[in-house]
């Protein structure tokens, strides 16, 4: 099999492509426009992997030129960051919606079967308990990140229908847990940075006691793998989420690494004030297994910081 890995250096696909296996695919094409400067995500890729990367970017490339000849694509470029995607809808517009139809469509011209990781943040729901069967109208974005990315799921949906494109759409919880291309911008590493840094934990003044769905970087990466190694392109979308925990879990978890961190409220332009939570069921029927937890992507992460922290105390 020849894979295409759009936005292959980011914070996934950093992960995914360190661990891939010699023999594992054919060739590993590697697309990324290199906006955020994360080059160490290419230092020490494992050996006997045939990887190709190019710096280009999905919004202009010759998208055809690049997926000729490949089976799969991969899509991870997106931008990411559902709080400043309010000031910069534009940019999430052109990537995150516009780049997802390009990379559609280049899928459908070339043959290519189409890995589209979306977010569980397209549900917003007023519903406690939410799977993928929650109706068009239940489904209530809350920033342009989650709004851009629904749009893109229902496009790829009806190139589905209409032409027949081979894809699998992955509803991914919050991402948490290290790897080379990290960022910090996302609840959980956010909260671990300020806590290493012995700075106040900024948690939106509604948030503490509410329930969101997170996902292990590990569970991630091996749900992607799954989905390679079995061809589950079957136009379906599955939830990926490896745990349902509410921002206290959380601050209490990195409590048991970093002595007592400091809580600070703030407002927030995303003032969600529902709780929910987002079931997996559906994948695991697939015959997938979770194995990540909060308490091990959490305890990593700190530990790969472990130079910086201030009042580090692992637990015993």
């Amino acid at each position: 099999m020849k894979v295409v890995i759009t936005g292959s250096l980011g914070h996934i696909g950093s992960r995914l492509i360190h661990s891939l296996k010699p023999g594992s695919f054919e060739t590993v094409r590697l697309i990324d426009n290199l906006s955020t400067q994360r080059y160490p995500s290419l230092f020490n890729l494992p050996r006997d992997v045939s990887f190709h990367f190019i710096q280009d970017d999905i919004c202009i490339a010759d998208l055809n030129a690049y997926f000729k000849g490949f089976d799969v694509v991969v899509h991870l470029a997106a931008v990411t960051d559902a709080e400043s995607s309010i000031d910069q809808k534009d940019l999430v517009e052109a990537t995150n919606f516009a780049g997802t139809e390009r990379v559609a469509k280049a899928c459908l011209e070339n043959g290519c079967r189409l890995l589209f990781p979306s977010t569980t943040s397209v549900y917003g729901s007023q519903e406690q308990v939410v799977d993928e069967s929650c109706p068009a109208e239940g489904l209530k974005p809350q920033s342009p990140y989650a709004e851009s990315k629904l749009r893109a799921e229902r496009l790829i949906t009806q190139l589905g229908e209409d032409h027949q494109l081979r894809f699998v759409i992955c509803r991914f919880g919050t991402i948490f847990g290290p790897s080379i291309g990290m960022r910090f911008h996302t609840a959980v590493n956010k909260f671990i940075w300020q806590a290493c840094l012995g700075q106040a934990i900024t948690v939106w003044r509604t948030a503490m006691n509410q329930k969101r769905p997170y996902l292990d970087l590990s569970d991630a990466v091996n749900s992607i793998l799954f989905i390679l190694e079995n061809d589950l392109f079957d136009n379906q979308i599955y939830n990926i989420v490896t745990a349902n925990c509410t921002v206290k879990e959380v601050v209490d978890t990195i409590g048991r690494y970093l002595k007592e961190p400091e809580v600070k409220y703030v407002d927030s332009k995303i003032m969600n004030q529902l709780t929910y939570t987002v079931l997996s069921d559906k994948f695991k029927k697939t015959g997938f297994c979770f194995s990540g937890a909060l308490d091990q992507g959490i305890g990593d992460t700190i530990r790969l910081l472990e130079g910086i922290v201030r009042k580090y105390d692992p637990p015993i």
